[in-house]
């Protein structure tokens, strides 16, 4: 999406812009539940896949905060 979105918009766009610092502020949640907690043999993620959920959508908030300051 990020990719498409430069394509359309443009890389010096709002949108743009707004892509590239959500991008740097997100991880994949369930790649790392399936790769970090499968590597030492974590079975229940009880609260964590809520925890990182939650992450997640303070990085959205972040991400369009810190847009809208920088490049609103």
């Amino acid at each position: 999406m990020m990719i498409d979105t430069l394509k359309t918009h443009g890389p010096d766009s709002f949108a743009g812009n707004l892509t590239s610092v959500f991008r740097g502020s997100a991880d994949t949640t369930f790649y790392i539940i399936a790769v970090y907690f499968g590597a030492v043999g974590i079975k229940n993620t009880r609260y964590s896949v809520g925890a990182m959920l939650l992450a997640d959508l303070a990085g959205i908030i972040t991400a369009v905060a810190v847009s809208y300051l920088f490049f609103g």
